[in-house]
């Protein structure tokens, strides 16, 4: 019985020890080789330099924008906001009591920074991970008259600045990347 316990034993170890090195060593680091070398910058997290090579922020994780001078991004359910370490949605359902509580103080800040008409609910509420980068068109358009006023510019030039910053997929809906479209925003019209 000893015999046969031990010739049954030894096949399970020796596939446990192959098996945990090819698909907890090899396997891992030949996708992240191959992902090194056909794709670096998203291997590397898709991140955004300024002019001096410092690193501003990432085309696929939201960042907060507070200055009225900035379009601004969705409420964050990441942590104390753009957490990345902890990232996850709020997990309230659309007759949840506690999404109206929360969502109440946003609308009322967004009419009271000039939004008018139907909010776009993009505005007042976090996306899945809490990390969205992007922002509906209409969510951006709803900001332009105070990004205009603050930044003394018409509101037809931010307007075209949003439209020319919004991208279209096949597999989702028109989308504008607030870090992108802020940065067109700076190299368009200078802060004052």
């Amino acid at each position: 019985m000893g015999k046969d316990f031990t010739s049954a034993f030894r096949p399970a170890i020796v596939m446990t020890i192959l098996f945990a090195a090819l698909l907890g060593l090899v396997y891992p680091l030949a996708m992240t080789g191959i992902g090194q070398a056909i794709f670096p910058a998203q291997a590397n997290g898709s991140l955004v330099r300024d002019a001096g090579g410092r690193v501003i922020g990432s085309t696929v994780v939201g960042q907060a924008f507070v200055a009225d001078r900035y379009f601004q991004t969705r409420p964050s359910a990441a942590g104390k906001g753009y957490d990345g370490l902890a990232s996850s949605g709020s997990n309230l359902g659309p007759a949840a009591q506690a999404l109206v509580d929360r969502v109440k103080p946003d609308v009322a800040k967004r009419q009271g920074e000039g939004v008018t008409g139907p909010m776009p609910a993009d505005l007042v509420t976090a996306s899945g991970s809490g990390l969205d980068p992007d922002l509906s068109p209409a969510a951006a358009l709803a900001q332009a008259p105070r990004i205009a006023r603050v930044r003394g510019l018409p509101v037809e030039r931010v307007r075209s600045l949003v439209t020319a910053n919004t991208e279209t997929s096949p597999f989702g809906d028109p989308h504008v990347n607030v870090l992108a479209l802020n940065r067109g925003l700076d190299a368009a019209a200078p802060a004052r």
